[in-house]
């Protein structure tokens, strides 16, 4: 039992770890193989969008390590970012042909498995022995899915919490990932300019 419990440790500590490197290396493999079209590259953007916007919006909010951040998007789930990453990582799927997006979709959802469930699980560790509150907010605040109303924790647990930053936003430095997914879609649109992309 002691062995299991800590090689779950290790792997949730790698998957800390790991999570931005093999995040590039997905990406690079992704634009190595992906065939896209017009029609792909916009249905994309009914994922991309919403996950960028809720990634800066969640990042507008917490304060990582200082406080148990409960307003905002975290009203809804827990894991806002995540969610956010998720949507964007599977809107560029959907931007890749039928044939590439089945396995690019598979390998999409092994990173997320491998990869961000430890990472989610080891962040509750810290969480709960830090926040007094957490078992209360876990209990009333999804870990992933939001609810469809936000969860009232009365007033604000710190001065300014409640509303979003754009300080906070910026510090959190989120507007990499705008700047990403533009640099992504960027290469696919020249990929299929030069290479006669379908229509």
């Amino acid at each position: 039992m002691g062995s299991a419990t800590q090689g779950k440790t290790r792997w949730q500590k790698f998957a800390r770890r790991a999570r931005v490197p093999l995040g590039f290396v997905v990406a690079a493999i992704f634009l190595v193989f992906a065939h896209s079209t017009w029609q792909t590259l916009a249905w994309s953007l009914a994922l991309v969008l919403p996950g960028l916007w809720l990634r800066g919006y969640a990042a507008g909010y917490v304060k990582k390590n200082a406080e148990l951040t409960h307003t905002g998007p975290y009203a809804y789930t827990r894991n806002p970012l995540y969610l956010g990453s998720m949507g964007i990582a599977f809107g560029f799927a959907v931007a890749v042909d039928p044939v590439s997006r089945w396995w690019l979709g598979l390998l999409l959802a092994v990173m997320f498995l491998a990869i961000y469930v430890p990472t989610i699980l080891s962040e509750e560790i810290f969480l709960r022995a830090t926040f007094a509150g957490f078992d209360e907010y876990a209990r009333r605040v999804p870990r992933l899915l939001p609810r469809l109303t936000p969860a009232r924790f009365g007033e604000s647990n710190a001065a300014g919490s409640g509303r979003f930053s754009a300080e906070r936003y910026q510090h959190h430095r989120e507007y990499n990932a705008l700047m990403g997914a533009a640099a992504i879609y960027a290469a696919l649109i020249l990929r299929m300019v030069l290479f006669h992309g379908r229509s």
